[in-house]
């Protein structure tokens, strides 16, 4: 039974204009709520504006490379232009690298994947505490790639087991102040990054971005005196 409800309360999600970031952003404007979306891509995130701004909500659309601490400044102060306190952080800005061994994966790639998926979490999230109060909820999008290892992904398992890390700490650091923090893990999910980590992977049996966001937007609309900690998501077909 749903205790809670969304409307006029207000979300910010990195990584917002494609797979499972566009359809959190979907499922939160059905459900009323305010939106602050980000990504890179500025063209991209004007198109998703539009989309969601059906809804009749407030929309604030802004660029950031999460990877850049001047650039996260930038997004803040937009945000708090607009609206005086955050109740919902969606961290789902990540990327991938070409399936490599240890031996032949690039340095450059390393750095990027870390920076993406582990440092922007970082950067986002602690700027972020400053406007988030009781009451509010961060939900840390990771991969089972958190909890399990997978040869030629170095660098992208890397990432999602600090950051899975990184989410623990944050959780008991943050539980005095009455704010949940959801580590979401889902299995396979079509979605973009796959034309990165293994273009022939067989995406009839994955997970819609769609069934992730509902299970997500479930999980926030717990009523206040519960929560989920780890929310795993797997395709019930084949073994992905």
């Amino acid at each position: 039974m749903r205790k809670l409800s969304l409307r006029s309360r207000t979300a910010l999600i990195t990584g917002a204009t494609r797979g499972i970031g566009k359809a959190i952003a979907q499922a939160l404007a059905a459900e009323g709520c305010n939106l602050i979306v980000t990504a890179r891509d500025e063209s991209a995130l004007t198109k998703l504006s539009r989309e969601l701004q059906r809804h009749k909500i407030r929309v604030v659309a802004h660029p950031c490379d999460v990877r850049d601490p001047y650039s996260v400044d930038a997004l803040f102060r937009a945000i708090r232009g607009e609206f005086r306190t955050l109740d919902i952080l969606i961290n789902n800005a990540g990327i991938a690298h070409p399936n490599l061994p240890v031996d032949q994966l690039p340095y450059p790639a390393w750095k990027d994947v870390l920076a993406t998926n582990l440092d922007g979490t970082f950067l986002i999230t602690q700027a972020a505490l400053v406007i988030m109060k009781r009451r509010a909820t961060i939900v840390n999008n990771l991969s089972i790639a958190a909890t399990r290892a997978f040869a030629g992904s170095a660098a992208y398992t890397t990432s999602k087991h600090a950051a899975f890390g990184l989410t623990n700490t944050l959780r008991e650091e943050l539980r005095p102040k009455g704010i949940r923090v959801i580590a979401v893990l889902p299995g396979a999910t079509d979605t973009d990054m796959w034309k990165t980590l293994w273009p022939e992977a067989p995406r009839q049996k994955m997970m819609s971005p769609q069934t992730v966001a509902k299970a997500v937007i479930e999980a926030i609309l717990l009523p206040p005196n519960a929560t989920v900690e780890l929310l795993e998501i797997r395709p019930t077909i084949g073994t992905l």
